[in-house]
């Protein structure tokens, strides 16, 4: 998983790409996208809201970059700063999971003004 795929020079710099890597980047345009989905679910509401698909993206990025930190990097700090990242977002995605299921479920809190 470590082999260079392709290698190419941008602004001097030699950027070489491995299938880590590529796991690396899938995991950060998750990870990031989240946030758009978040910014368009609050925007159709008209509250701040997280919508089924920004906890999907949270774990699956999380989920992405700890392995491309473990195995393809070997980096603890990149372990150690996704890790809880991807425990938050499993625990909330569960959460959310379970209160579409539970029609009897309480109402979730709104602010009002």
């Amino acid at each position: 998983m470590n082999e260079i795929l392709f290698s190419f020079s941008l602004f001097d710099a030699d950027i070489v790409v491995t299938p880590w890597k590529i796991i690396g980047y899938v995991g950060v345009l998750c990870f990031g996208s989240r946030w758009i989905i978040q910014l368009v679910a609050s925007h159709k509401s008209q509250r701040p809201t997280f919508p089924l698909l920004f906890w999907m993206l949270s774990l699956t990025g999380s989920i992405l970059l700890l392995s491309y930190f473990t195995f393809g990097k070997n980096d603890s700090v990149g372990v150690l700063s996704n890790l809880m990242p991807a425990g938050v977002a499993g625990y909330n995605l569960i959460l959310h999971i379970k209160d579409k299921r539970n029609p009897l479920s309480p109402p979730t809190l709104q602010s009002k003004g």
